[in-house]
């Protein structure tokens, strides 16, 4: 029997990157959500790193495409088909395998896409799906004492959605959840290019500008880099060389963005809360963390102490993987089936 319970699984399905967590054994699927399918027979040729590699160089009958847009389903079909995929890859004797699934979703999402989400989790062949928020996931993640009467703050910034929640007694207080994050930043790096020096980029290359050169304070040594792509005037291939100020410059908009969601879930906690968070700070999770001097910034923009979660990358899946691993203890974080939206 245990082998069977021992199946429960927690994913964090996120526009980026989906990550699988397997109750006793941690993470253990971390692939970027992208699948390509063959566009006539609609069979799928590849998932995670595999499709990423053909994100931009498809020919007409392959498409690579990214399952899910700002932390919703886009694409129900491909959605189920991946996460079918990741499941197997976990439980390679897929016969017995009806583990109870844990799905993490952005806070802002509708009841609608809820389903979709519950469904995409039945039909890959789970035998029960529970949904836990992201920010409250990340915030089990990251270690913050969610049951405590104490007021936490956490900035969870992903791929598609930024999620910004005060949680204290197990629950969400108050939330903000905008669909600005780092693909927006990689979009804002692609039109800055486009604008600046008549230079078309493709969305992995934008990706990787961000994470060498990216950052939100200006730091010491700021790095340069050459940045292939072609040219709009001649249609030919070309180089530039971009700085770390640039690129600062380029990500400034949708930065201002995610400062004035956390303003903005700041101005509606209720003041006993804010005096925690004052003491305690407020925790940065998810991919957007990572970006350097952020920390440093939103200090700057708040006036609060902000620290950076361990393992920023990992922080939803691992707290929804807690859930699992104590699921009667941590069922009430849970997002409850009946509620009303």
């Amino acid at each position: 029997m245990a082998s069977i319970i021992g199946r429960d699984m927690a994913v964090d399905l996120g526009t980026a990157n989906t990550l699988v967590y397997v109750r006793g054994k941690g993470v253990l699927v971390d692939e970027p959500s992208v699948v390509a399918l063959n566009k006539n027979t609609g069979e799928m040729l590849a998932v995670g790193h595999e499709a990423k590699k053909m994100l931009g160089r498809t020919p007409d009958d392959i498409v690579a495409l990214r399952p899910l847009k700002d932390g919703v389903i886009a694409d129900f079909e491909a959605t189920e088909q991946m996460l079918r995929y990741f499941i197997q890859q976990v439980h390679r004797r897929r016969y017995f395998a009806k583990p109870r699934m844990v799905i993490c979703v952005p806070s802002g999402i509708t009841a609608v896409e809820i389903r979709a989400v519950k469904e995409a989790g039945y039909q890959s062949g789970a035998r029960q799906v529970n949904i836990i928020e992201e920010p409250m996931a990340a915030a089990i993640g990251a270690g913050l004492p969610v049951h405590l009467p104490t007021g936490n703050m956490v900035v969870d910034i992903g791929g598609g959605t930024t999620e910004v929640a005060v949680i204290s007694l197990g629950g969400i207080v108050t939330s903000s959840s905008i669909r600005t994050a780092g693909h927006k930043l990689d979009n804002a790096i692609m039109t800055w290019l486009k604008k600046e020096y008549a230079l078309l980029l493709g969305e992995r290359t934008a990706e990787e500008v961000k994470m060498t050169l990216g950052s939100v304070w200006p730091l010491p040594g700021e790095p340069e880099a050459e940045i292939r792509g072609r040219d709009m005037i001649t249609g030919l291939p070309r180089t530039v060389t971009v700085s770390a100020a640039e690129v600062r410059k380029a990500i400034e908009e949708p930065l201002h963005d995610i400062f004035d969601a956390v303003r903005t879930t700041l101005d509606q906690t209720p003041p006993e809360l804010a005096g925690d968070i004052m003491d305690r700070g407020i925790v940065l999770t998810g991919g957007g963390a990572l970006l350097r001097g952020l920390d440093e910034r939103l200090r700057h923009e708040t006036g609060m102490p902000v620290h950076i979660a361990e393992s920023p990358l990992t922080s939803v899946a691992m707290g929804a993987g807690r859930c699992v691993e104590d699921y009667d203890v941590l069922r009430p974080v849970l997002v409850n089936e009946n509620r009303r939206w």
